[in-house]
């Protein structure tokens, strides 16, 4: 996760604030402010925990496993983005489920409906989809892409000679279309 260091003269409850836009990682601050208007004011801006000076080693290594026991236990959160019609990726366990069950997609199938839908609305030629589905020797005729598409297809759309969530760009590639019908 790249974002910028902190600048110059800013304070940890601006790193904080810059840091949870950015990142769900626990944030435990450490501060020599033990009132209470600046424990609230931290806890606000998205810190996880407050510890205040001076603090023994054993309370801060105490509260930073109940923070990463908090961490591991929560479920990630879904993205907006790995959701289409009924499905719904599951990016952790590398599958694809409809209204909670599992489509049942190959590894190659799960690449490349991640691929697609890390790039909605966008047309992807079959090189650029090579590219990014990588390690593939390809050569001018090459129909790997076409035949995922098409097998794919049969597993997630309602009529795959009518696509609506994978479209052909005739010339050009495919296209990713969420919303399905409705886009």
């Amino acid at each position: 996760m790249p974002w910028p260091p902190p600048s110059p003269g800013s304070d940890g409850l601006a790193l904080t604030r810059e840091l949870r836009t950015q990142s769900q990682v626990p944030i435990l601050m450490l501060s020599a402010r033990g009132e209470e208007i600046d424990r609230v004011v931290g806890l606000e801006l998205g810190a996880d925990d407050y510890l205040a000076k001076p603090f023994s080693p054993r309370e801060l290594l105490a509260r930073l496993r109940a923070l990463l026991r908090r961490a591991q236990a929560a479920p990630a959160a879904v993205s907006a983005r790995d959701c289409f019609g009924p499905y719904r990726l599951d990016r952790a366990a590398r599958r694809l489920l409809a209204d909670a069950v599992d489509v049942g997609l190959t590894s190659a199938e799960y690449d490349l409906i991640e691929v697609l839908i890390d790039r909605p609305g966008r047309v992807l030629t079959r090189d650029i989809l090579l590219d990014l589905l990588k390690g593939y020797d390809r050569d001018p005729f090459d129909r790997t892409v076409d035949l995922r598409v098409a097998r794919l297809r049969r597993k997630i759309e309602p009529d795959p000679a009518h696509p609506i969530y994978i479209r052909t760009v005739r010339g050009l590639g495919y296209l990713f279309n969420p919303k399905g019908a409705d886009g």
